[in-house]
């Protein structure tokens, strides 16, 4: 079987990892336009989903969830994590909106440790915050991940092509299965009108200090990274695809990270970021379906949608596209 995966991000190369350990004797590319400079690479990282995050039912979702935490706990497990990027991490969200905020539907009985903040904990941070959580989850950091998957990739004999597409019907002729992980490049790609832009804006700093994860309410996030990086941030304009620099929301996040951690404040800025989380307003689009061009026809499965979810959940739906595609060429070959 020849596999083409479209998309260079922690979901493209995610999926393709899945295909090149189920389908052994498959002749599998990635293409995309760029694999250095993807949404993924800025993205904080902290295994931590909202309980918003929505696949196409409930248990799916569960499934999703719970496959990819247990497939990065597998990787910090082994000798490469340190390469890979994944680690274990643990931390604080405070909040004063809800009690519901600092609470995870999707994580409470998955991770190894979720409980209320102790009076003491409270004091961590600066705020007369009313509600607190201490967990410890997984980070995974995508400057390191995403060239550990490439390399992995290249020794299993998948090959990575840059190459730009108008469109996916063009992979039908020489191609017997094509995955569509293009994020954001899926509104056009799928003329998908559900898929929108979700713009953010994070600062990283040197902070070797700082060893734990803290959120004030969920839009101020402070997550340390490997090498004494701290990523600061954040933003979320919805329906916005500007990638500039903004001064004011930079002034913004960093007046509200030192505000929670005084410390921060003799922190040097190393770089500033901006990224378009691919956010669908119905659902993730896991799906399968047939596509043809002339008289080609291949398997199209789409995995893309996932929103500022992307790194956490690229696993799962990696695992069940898979699934999907495998299911659908069973279905081909016994209609033969």
């Amino acid at each position: 079987m020849k596999v083409a995966i479209v998309g260079g991000g922690v979901v493209g190369l995610t999926t393709a990892l899945q295909l090149q350990q189920e389908l052994h004797n498959a002749e599998i590319t990635v293409f995309a336009s760029d694999f250095d400079r993807t949404v993924s690479h800025v993205a904080a990282g902290i295994f931590r989903i909202s309980s918003s995050y929505s696949g196409p039912t409930e248990n799916i979702t569960k499934e999703w969830i719970r496959d990819s935490y247990e497939y990065y706990d597998d990787i910090r497990k082994t000798r490469e994590a340190s390469l890979a990027g994944v680690t274990s991490i643990s931390g604080y969200i405070f909040a004063n909106s809800s009690v519901e905020t600092v609470k995870s539907y999707w994580l409470e009985d998955l991770v190894p440790v979720y409980r209320r903040a102790t009076d003491e904990e409270f004091r961590l941070v600066e705020g007369n915050w009313k509600y607190g959580s201490f967990l410890t989850t997984l980070l995974t950091d995508c400057k390191l991940y995403l060239p550990w998957a490439r390399r992995k990739l290249q020794e299993g004999g998948t090959k990575l092509t840059i190459r730009k597409l108008n469109s996916l019907a063009e992979l039908a002729t020489d191609w017997d299965l094509i995955m569509n992980c293009t994020g954001f490049g899926a509104r056009t790609l799928c003329n998908d009108r559900c898929l929108v832009s979700l713009r953010g804006q994070v600062i990283k700093v040197h902070a070797p200090w700082i060893k734990t994860f803290f959120y004030g309410e969920l839009n101020t996030y402070i997550i340390p990274r490997f090498n004494g990086v701290v990523t600061l941030g954040g933003t979320r304009s919805f329906d916005c695809d500007n990638i500039s620099l903004c001064r004011h929301e930079s002034t913004a996040i960093r007046e509200r990270c030192d505000y929670l951690v005084p410390s921060l404040k003799k922190a040097t800025v190393l770089q500033e970021e901006v990224g378009l989380r691919p956010h669908r307003e119905n659902n993730v689009r896991v799906e399968a379906e047939r596509i043809t061009n002339g008289h080609s026809k291949a398997i199209l499965v789409h995995n893309y949608g996932h929103g500022g979810y992307g790194v956490c959940t690229a696993p799962g739906t990696a695992k069940y596209a898979v699934q999907l595609a495998k299911e659908m060429h069973r279905s081909s070959v016994a209609k033969l």
